[in-house]
Order: C-alpha cells, then structure tokens, then sequence
C-alpha cells in the first residue's frame, strides 16, 4: 500500500523515509510486503493510512497534478491528521508517532461496538439514541449516522432505526470509537498530544469536533483530544467548508467513499479523487 508512489516521486519518498526513522522501523516494507495481518492490525494500519495519502500529496503538489496548496483542508477521524500536517500544524514525524499511539490506544479498547444508521435524519436518529442508550459517533449525511455504545445499545438502535423505516448496519471494530465509552482511551492519549510539537496550522483545518476551522495551537490539541470521544461532524465540516466559499474538492488517499458521500449530501461540490494510481499518472507524466 502507498509505496508504489515512491517509484516516481521523491517527495513521496522522503515522506516515507521519515515516517520509517520516526518509527524506528520500515514501514516503507510493512507497506510493500506486509504480512498482511501485521499491516492492518490498527497501531500498523493507521500510520500507513497517513503516509500514504501525504506521500500522494506531495507526489500530485510535486508533479503539478495539484497546481497550488489547498486554500482549507479536512480530514475523517484520522484524516483529521493528514490535514494537519499538509497545513503545517504537524511534522510528519510527529503525526505518524502520534497516529501509532492513537492506533495502539484504540486497537486496545474493546468494549463497545458501532452501527451505521442509514435512510434515517438526524433529529430521529438522536431519538433512537435516547431510546437505546447508544450515542452518534459520526454525522457522515444528513441520512447517515454511525451510533456507537455498548453492544446492547446498538443492537437496540438498529432495531429502532429498522421501525422507523431505516436501516442499521453493525461495523465491525473492536470497540465504541468517538463515544464516551473512549474516555480512558482519551485522557491516555492527550498525555501524549500534550508532549508533541503542534504550529499554529498554515492552512485553515476545519476540525472534527466543532466543524470550524482550527486557527491556534490550542485549538488543534483540543480537536485532537477531544476527537476520540467525541462524534465525527463530517457533513457539518462540509457545510462550514461550502459557505467558506470552497467549490472544488479533491479527496486524497486510499478508497472513494468520502467523495462518494459528498456526491450525494453536498452536489454542489466539483469532487474529483487523487489515489495512488492516479498520483503515479501524474508523476510519470503520463
């Protein structure tokens, strides 16, 4: 995953350079010949997301793919990273020691589980939660909802959501991410934001939790430390990003789904994807 890029581009390479001495292993090698299982157990498979799409940027920024620096980034949950860095909020090798931990503080809280709720809006999906006892965890559509909780919990909201004419669809995670259930995880992991490096970001970050951009230091360790338990406002982040004036959005990285759910919640948007293969295009001047 990701390395094929660094054929082409030395931007690309470096990025992975630094993420592997960061580390203090390759992950350049996780990434090029795995095993497998190592490669996506959560503590691996979050650090890779992250140099991938950052060794996808500079390659589409160095080849002219991208003409110019973006005027606001965004990132999912751990794309929330990818975005800080690309605005110069974090080193490289400060996210992806950062995303390490975060992976291994996550892959290491099983309790709870997570549900998609789907066709259904969010004031009712806020009432199944108060039914249930389950709580929103990512606002990805106004038509869909990730509920996280205890098991019983969810089950129950997809129950609920199936009566209202909606659909609940379990996710398959080792635990209750962006819920309260993650608050040991979160105040184990804001010791380690706390000692990491942060700038004030180049490049206005619209941040998960309060779906405003992030402007001081301050403002990214509280997205940051706050996210883990806290719900995804993705198409709030959208909606603040459109009335900030922006029209054109190009989703990098691994997979489609993100620009796939805009097409259909934000058809205002001109959506377009950078992957690997594309980036590889461009760097080849093909």
């Amino acid at each position: 995953m990701g390395v094929e890029v660094c054929g082409s581009s030395e931007t690309a390479r470096g990025i992975f350079a630094a993420a592997d001495e960061a580390l203090g292993f390759s992950l350049t090698e996780l990434c090029a010949e795995g095993p497998e299982d190592e490669l996506t157990n959560t503590m691996n498979a979050q650090p890779a997301i992250l140099v991938t799409s950052l060794a996808i940027l500079g390659a589409a920024l160095e080849s002219g793919a991208i003409a110019s620096q973006p005027a606001y980034v965004a990132g999912h949950s751990l794309g929330e990273y990818s975005a800080l860095v690309a605005a110069g909020s974090l080193g490289v090798e400060d996210a992806v020691r950062l995303v390490r931990e975060r992976g291994k503080i996550m892959g290491g809280q099983c309790e709870g589980t997570l549900a998609a709720i789907v066709g259904l809006d969010e004031a009712t999906v806020a009432e199944i939660c108060r039914e249930s006892g389950a709580e929103c965890a990512n606002y990805n559509a106004p038509t869909q909802t990730v509920v996280g909780g205890t098991r019983e919990a969810v089950e129950r909201a997809c129950v609920l959501a199936k009566e209202r004419g909606g659909r609940g669809l379990p996710v398959n995670v080792s635990g209750a991410f962006h819920t309260s259930l993650m608050k040991p995880a979160a105040r184990q992991f804001a010791q380690i934001l706390d000692a990491t490096d942060i700038a004030a970001p180049e490049i206005s970050v619209i941040g998960n939790v309060g779906a405003q951009p992030l402007v001081t230091i301050e403002d990214v360790r509280a997205d940051l430390r706050e996210q883990i338990r806290s719900p995804v406002r993705w198409y709030q982040s959208m909606d603040a990003a459109q009335a900030l004036g922006v029209r054109r959005v190009v989703e990098l990285g691994p997979g489609k789904v993100l620009s796939a759910q805009l097409k259909r919640s934000h058809p205002g948007f001109e959506l377009s994807n950078l992957d690997e293969a594309a980036a590889i295009k461009a760097a080849s001047g093909v």
